[in-house]
């Protein structure tokens, strides 16, 4: 009989970023949460007597718990005691007409009246969105060019920052913190000094107050800070830096503790999480630093919660997000870690954001991240290792990791563009990223390397074939279940480096025997049963050699439970073929040689025996054509040669050839050489299946 130990799930979730939010927090949104906003700026020149924009289930949230939190937005400034009027006061902003109260069904039906009053929304706290990253987007070639982030600051809202981490010491310019104190929620400030609104040194710093008791969890925000400026340069056993080591940090704690478990989840508590409240208190200070002439690129919120497949532009925090970005900073957001296929959770959703999605170092999506049309970006986020309180390291996963390695970019641009726009900062990252396409969208992974200087890491390259499933599969209790992906757009066999990345809950892992199986029936298994495996997640990658069966057509990842007692979910899975392509033009001369070349940096080893060159080329005569792959190390490969009687006029062919005595990784060329003149023709595309 298995035993079950409740401390096991406890510290399989405490190891990554990856979080749930609090119970009410997956709640999709209704069309009226998705509507236009009116920002504060506008509302202030209103009018009209329109009725304030009511959140959806306000009513029933405070039938259910008498009383609640709710931001009240009120038209001017002049306005906000009138909603004060409505409940019991426990933050007003210094500049934005945004008040936060208590209120029972009578405040809520008094300022649902005021025509003062442009909306009332639940003010709700969010759970964190939870050394290969840096060389994989470019930076350390950036880093080695000199551009590093000099002259630039970011601001980090978070859980604070340890300001003394040799990561990232002598670089923390400005400190404040926004922490509420609300015993209806069991919820109290993280402030060093108790209170609930504290600013210069120390206010910020997590080796102070409440959030130096380590078992709290508030070491997300150094972690945070370390992927976008952490310099390693002399610390012992430091990643050699974050994106833009030598920015500078604004550290505002925005998160509260939390004694609740309808907050933290059964057996959570105590926890951490943000009040949308504090978030904008602190997005407020970020905007007044940059008034006072702080050079601020940047504002990084690794945090949300809730579903949304649309722009969430009636979000309380879009006013201050747009009177940001309107200054020159960019609001940077991690999408969240439900794995939403076509949504995004708050704030993410503000349309004036930079939504940000987690890739995996062989740039999959990582199953965790949410994405869909509203991601504007892609970076790494699986196992990133950073700077956590303690002088001490750590590696997280989660679109909380992903979002720092933008905002350092954002700081990396400054320093290389004084003179862009924020939007033109922006484009230069969307732009030069790296394109993955997946269930039919195409977002960029960014190349900082490209956008600083202009050098694309494979010119003409197309993205690497990938198809994903993110469809929650139940797994019969001693049972078996299959999940299918389609694939199609495929030439020949499948790849002898096909990756297949699984994700699976169940409360005894070891129970699951998983196999791939291909579309002609094949099966490669991936893992074996082991019944001492007692984790919950099964977060893996998986490197099958899959060339004896064909590319396209249904594959299906099979996942047995041989035991009793124990149940769970494919929570999803994705497949990769590495099929590499270049579909760049390139004219042969008469006579002469042409080469068109593909980048590899991310296969281990050599190539395979059975490695794939798929040719195509416009030519007059094509038997005036003598083609070879060239591998990285020089060693050529004969595909075709010349036949002075072949007058066909072009060449669309596959040739396999054994190339397992070259390196994968590097520039791999096709050489075509045109040895009889009076033909012409040029290299319409090629592709290197590995």
């Amino acid at each position: 009989m298995k035993l079950r130990v409740l401390s096991s799930l406890i510290v399989a979730l405490a190891a990554t970023t990856i979080a749930t939010g609090p119970a009410y927090a997956a709640e999709a949104p209704s069309a009226a949460s998705t509507a236009t906003p009116t920002t504060a700026a506008s509302a202030a020149q209103q009018t009209t007597s329109a009725a304030p924009n009511i959140e959806p289930q306000l009513s029933a949230r405070v039938a259910a718990a008498g009383k609640i939190r709710v931001n009240v937005l009120s038209k001017t400034r002049a306005d906000m005691p009138d909603a004060a009027a409505s409940g019991q006061v426990v933050r007003q902003l210094s500049r934005f007409p945004l008040t936060t109260l208590h209120v029972d069904q009578a405040g809520l039906d008094r300022l649902s009246k005021l025509p003062s009053v442009v909306s009332v929304s639940e003010d709700k706290p969010a759970r964190p969105s939870l050394a290969e990253s840096i060389p994989l987007i470019g930076a350390d070639k950036t880093r080695a060019a000199g551009k590093t982030g000099s002259g630039s600051v970011v601001a980090v809202l978070d859980t604070g920052v340890a300001v003394n981490h040799p990561f990232l010491k002598d670089r923390v310019l400005e400190e404040a913190c926004f922490s509420t104190i609300d015993d209806e929620y069991s919820a109290s400030s993280l402030c060093p000094d108790g209170t609930i609104a504290q600013e210069g040194p120390g206010s910020a710093d997590t080796d102070q107050g409440p959030c130096a008791v380590v078992a709290l969890g508030c070491a997300h925000g150094t972690h945070v800070a370390g992927i976008a400026v952490g310099d390693g340069t002399g610390v012992t056993g430091a990643p050699p830096a974050g994106v833009a080591p030598d920015a500078e940090v604004v550290a505002i704690q925005v998160f509260t503790k939390f004694n609740s478990e309808s907050v933290c989840g059964a057996g959570a508590a105590p926890c951490v999480a943000s009040f949308t409240s504090d978030q904008v208190a602190g997005l407020e200070k970020v905007l007044e630093l940059k008034e006072e002439g702080v050079p601020l690129v940047a504002a990084n919120l690794s945090l949300g919660e809730g579903l949304y497949s649309a722009a969430c532009d009636g979000d309380l925090r879009k006013t201050v997000i747009d009177s940001l970005r309107a200054a020159g900073v960019a609001t940077v957001i991690a999408a969240g870690n439900s794995g939403y296929g076509a949504a995004v959770a708050a704030p993410a959703c503000v349309s004036s954001a930079i939504t940000v999605g987690a890739t995996t170092d062989q740039d999959g999506v990582a199953a965790f991240s949410n994405r869909g049309a509203l991601l504007d970006l892609f970076a790494p986020g699986v196992s990133i290792v950073s700077s956590v309180p303690g002088g001490k390291w750590a590696d997280m996963s989660g679109t909380s990791m992903a979002a720092p390695h933008v905002t350092g970019a954002l700081a990396v641009l400054r320093q290389a563009m004084p003179d862009a726009t924020l939007d033109q900062l922006e484009a230069a990252l969307k732009t030069t990223g790296k394109a993955i396409t997946y269930s039919g969208v195409t977002t960029p992974r960014i190349q900082v390397d490209a956008a600083v200087l202009g050098k694309s890491p494979n010119p003409g390259a197309w993205p690497i074939p990938h198809f994903e499933n993110m469809t929650n599969t139940t797994i019969p209790d001693h049972g078996t279940v299959t999940s299918s992906i389609p694939v199609t757009g495929l030439l020949g066999s499948a790849p002898a480096t096909t990756e297949v990345y699984v994700d699976i809950m169940h409360t005894w892992r070891g129970e699951l025997k998983i196999d791939l199986i291909a579309p002609d029936g094949k099966v490669y298994p991936l893992q074996a049963n082991d019944p001492n495996d007692s984790g919950d997640i099964l977060h893996e990658t998986y490197q099958v050699n899959a060339s004896a069966s064909p590319a396209n057509g249904t594959w299906k990842l099979r996942v047995q439970d041989v035991e009793w007692l124990d149940t769970g979910y494919i929570d999803g899975w994705w497949i990769r073929l590495p099929c590499f392509g270049n579909w760049d033009d390139t004219t042969i001369p008469d006579p002469g040689v042409a080469q068109s070349s593909i980048v590899l940096d991310w296969i281990n080893g050599n190539a395979p025996t059975r490695t794939r060159v798929h040719v195509e080329i416009n030519h007059t005569w094509r038997g005036d054509l003598k083609l070879d792959l060239v591998a990285p190390d020089g060693k050529v490969y004969a595909l075709r040669a010349a036949d002075a009687k072949d007058g066909t006029d072009n060449i669309d062919e596959s040739y396999w050839v054994n190339a397992s005595a070259s390196v994968a990784n590097g520039t791999w060329k096709l050489r075509a050489e045109d040895l009889a003149k009076g033909d012409t023709g040029f290299i319409n595309g090629w592709t290197l299946t590995l």
